[in-house]
């Protein structure tokens, strides 16, 4: 073998040195940045999951509409009522297992939710979308009247797809059902007219 042979493998042997030497400080140095970079986002993460409060803005909701926040891993409702369904609550008292929400009002209502409506505000109700059953997500069923496995004089609220439970625009659940509880209200409060904050009613 030559000596130019000899002196280009010796070459081609320290350059692959060289580049896997400068390719694994490159990870190192790839690694150091993204250890922070992890780290600063953790925090958020496990306030997620231990159930940091989350704002919702409502300035664009409109009578009748519905949308979906979650917190704690959990689907919570913010509906803007209408009059209409405002002024019918109190005619469903009858129909109603727990219609001032007596039952476990710690768990499941708050102080000032202890009311007709359930709500800081008459005309906006927020509650966790899942059945006090065995935790399905009830159905939007806001339309009245007849309609397949509801009463024929039915006023708008929730069906439980699963077993039939049924609540009102309240959340409340009506009387015979599989549901033993009304849909619970999460601890919130109104940071503006147009902004709550769901998890946290320090102020409410």
């Amino acid at each position: 073998m030559s000596d130019t042979s000899v002196d280009s493998q010796a070459i081609d042997s320290s350059k692959r040195t060289w580049l896997i030497t400068s390719a694994c400080a490159g990870a190192v140095g790839a690694g150091a940045v993204a250890v922070p970079f992890v780290s600063s986002l953790s925090p958020s993460v496990r306030a997620k999951a231990a159930g940091a409060a989350v704002q919702a803005d409502i300035s664009r909701l409109k009578p009748g509409e519905k949308m979906t926040v979650e917190w704690r891993g959990k689907p919570v409702w913010i509906i803007k009522r209408t009059p209409e369904q405002i002024a019918e609550l109190p005619k469903l008292d009858s129909k109603l297992a727990d219609p001032k929400s007596e039952r476990h009002p710690d768990e499941y209502t708050p102080p000032y939710a202890m009311n007709e409506h359930r709500s800081i505000k008459p005309e906006i109700m927020v509650v966790v979308g899942i059945c006090t059953h065995l935790g399905c997500s009830p159905s939007d069923k806001f339309t009245t009247g007849p309609q397949p496995s509801l009463p024929d004089d039915w006023e708008g609220g929730f069906l439980c797809p699963c077993h039939g439970s049924t609540f009102d625009m309240a959340g409340r659940v009506y009387k015979n059902k599989p549901a033993p509880d009304n849909l619970p209200v999460p601890p919130h409060m109104y940071l503006s007219d147009d902004l709550i904050l769901i998890g946290d009613d320090k102020k409410a």
